[in-house]
């Protein structure tokens, strides 16, 4: 079968030919018709993310969708190493795998999936938001964050808080259920006084997918600013400003700060499918917007290393 194909942990996969996986028991066979590239997918090809596997050759991409031998339409999930979900054929367990709405398209029901879960499952299973409850998402202009202010008004948030360094994404996430938008493009002390401002004013739930040294003033400006005893549940979710911050103890001890992640191994894996199908139900009730690009799975190697912070990449088998 032809599939995009990891030979050398880093770099770029390859187009070509790789051995048909066959199911087993308690497997489904799929015939592949799409697969988002995501920063897992490229994180797990490089070695570098948490979850990645030693074992090379091996096909890339952790999820996708296509067609059961009956023509059912599925989203799946994790097939089980070497293969992987950027190829023609993939089996995996029927409990990874997703009947889809009729009225979701393939390319993008695999575009929102993953980045739509990230914020669902920190939502729901870490945060546990409740309605009327306010949320700020730091990192929203990339596609897990505009997806994530969009869930986030699905599930009841009263108030929405958007921050990023893209001016014009940033405005346009007013139109997508942000109240409130913060430019990151500000020195740290004018920064801070902003993030201060709005925890003074209650926020309950801060989702991050950035880290570095934006989580690092939020954390200080929720310790000093926000009201004594009003829990404040942060969850980090990405890195994309940085893997490391320094945390002052004072900044625990002087508030109700509770610092979690989300995550594959955080959450079990049923409940991050789980999380995974209530967005895919969801997606089109709720009229969640996501900018996806389809590509050919022939030209991975042209599209592999194209900046897709707005726009996910999804490949079509």
């Amino acid at each position: 079968m032809k599939a995009a194909i990891v030979v050398e942990a880093g770099k770029t996969p390859v187009y070509g030919d790789f051995k048909e996986p066959v199911a087993v028991n308690g497997e489904k066979r799929i015939a592949v018709t799409a697969a988002s590239l995501s920063h897992l997918v490229r994180g797990r090809a490089s070695g570098n993310h948490y979850t990645s596997s030693c074992e090379l050759p091996f096909v890339a991409g952790v999820d996708g969708v296509g067609k059961l031998e009956n023509g059912e339409r599925v989203y799946f999930t994790l097939p089980k190493a070497p293969y992987g979900s950027m190829a023609e054929v993939a089996t995996v367990p029927t409990d990874q795998c997703l009947s889809l709405p009729d009225d979701l398209d393939d390319v993008t029901a695999a575009a929102i999936a993953i980045p739509g879960m990230s914020s669902w499952a920190a939502f729901k299973e870490r945060a546990r938001l409740q309605p009327q409850e306010t949320v700020l998402v730091n990192g929203a202009t990339g596609a897990s964050g505009r997806l994530a202010v969009q869930i986030a008004r699905y599930l009841g948030a009263k108030k929405v808080i958007a921050t990023g360094r893209n001016p014009e994404a940033l405005q346009s996430l007013r139109e997508l259920g942000a109240d409130v938008i913060i430019p990151l493009t500000a020195d740290a002390e004018a920064l801070e006084d902003a993030f201060k401002e709005q925890f003074a004013a209650g926020i309950d739930v801060v989702v991050d997918y950035l880290w570095g040294t934006t989580a690092e003033l939020l954390l200080s400006a929720g310790a000093k600013a926000a009201p004594e005893a009003v829990p404040i549940r942060f969850v980090q979710i990405g890195s994309v400003s940085g893997a490391n911050i320094s945390l002052p103890g004072a900044a625990l001890r002087s508030s109700s700060l509770v610092l979690m992640g989300s995550g594959l191994k955080s959450v079990p894996l049923n409940r991050i499918i789980n999380a995974i199908d209530e967005v895919l139900q969801a997606a089109v009730p709720g009229k969640f917007e996501i900018a996806a690009q389809a590509i050919p799975l022939s030209e991975v190697e042209q599209a592999w290393t194209v900046d897709d912070s707005r726009s996910r990449i999804v490949f079509t088998i």
